[in-house]
């Protein structure tokens, strides 16, 4: 299995700070504006990157991360494009996690004995899919952990103590804990409850538990930070791309620093003293 994930948070424990974790779309607006965002996000300061999977029925996401992925489609978007993206980033970095981020149809439609060996190939660390519960895990968590790669789970806040045993069984990498009830982006956490939360599930674990979903500024990012090992942000960040769009949908010479822009807000609130 790579090390990235483990030597990342090592490396961020060894600041004694957060890991910045952020979500972007594969192909959103378009395939090279996407690379070049990608590319992008390690040197603004992201730790880990996360990249979704465009999909037609994205029942976990908010309104900014649906129209994301409806952009990308309509560019054509698809698994094999994504992966293909991401093999084109690691002729250039080879040290960022990358992990995808998405649901099990395209996955299953693909073939998932292919999809795995391919994705090891060209170095992805690790998997978050959000529509496959534990009950389900010899579809794919099991299969993904036997290729090598990292499988993360979510925890929510209803994830209760007699359910807690059972997401994290076979979860590897890190456990990413879900801020709010509820679609990405569209609240912001109680940031006390949440570092509650955190310790609760760190007495069942000792992976590193980052925290998503509501965070969208250096100051919220700094709030969680002060209680968890990594932060997500990807909702904020697909809007900042989003408005930096022209009437057509089409990227232009400031999208790409639209982004960087607000990671390395984000970036700072982690690393705040």
């Amino acid at each position: 299995m790579s090390t990235r994930l483990a030597d990342t948070f090592a490396r961020c424990r060894a600041e004694e700070r957060a890991a910045l974790v952020t979500y972007v779309m594969a192909g959103d607006p378009d395939p090279e504006t996407s690379l070049q965002v990608l590319r992008a996000l390690p040197e603004a300061g992201a730790d880990i990157v996360e990249f979704g999977l465009p999909f037609t029925d994205p029942m976990a996401d908010g309104p900014a991360i649906q129209a994301a992925g409806l952009r990308a489609l309509k560019g054509g978007q698809t698994l094999a494009r994504t992966l293909e993206l991401v093999r084109r980033f690691r002729e250039e970095n080879t040290g960022t996690p990358v992990i995808l981020m998405g649901y099990y149809n395209p996955i299953y439609t693909y073939g998932v004995a292919r999809f795995l060996e391919e994705a090891k190939a060209i170095g992805i660390d690790g998997l978050i899919v959000v529509d496959l519960p534990p009950e389900e895990d010899d579809e794919l968590c099991l299969p993904t952990l036997q290729a090598g790669l990292a499988f993360i789970r979510l925890a929510t806040p209803t994830t209760d103590e007699a359910r807690l045993p059972a997401v994290l069984a076979n979860t590897t990498g890190f456990v990413y804990y879900v801020s709010i009830t509820g679609i990405t982006g569209t609240a912001t956490p109680d940031f006390g409850v949440v570092a509650g939360a955190v310790e609760r599930i760190r007495r069942h674990t000792d992976l590193p538990v980052v925290v998503g979903f509501g965070v969208k500024t250096g100051a919220h990012a700094a709030a969680i930070a002060r209680g968890a090992d990594g932060v997500v942000v990807g909702s904020a960040i697909v809007d900042a791309l989003a408005r930096s769009l022209d009437g057509a949908g089409r990227a232009g010479a400031g999208s790409v620093e639209a982004v960087t822009g607000l990671v390395r807000e984000l970036a700072a609130g982690v690393r705040a003293r």
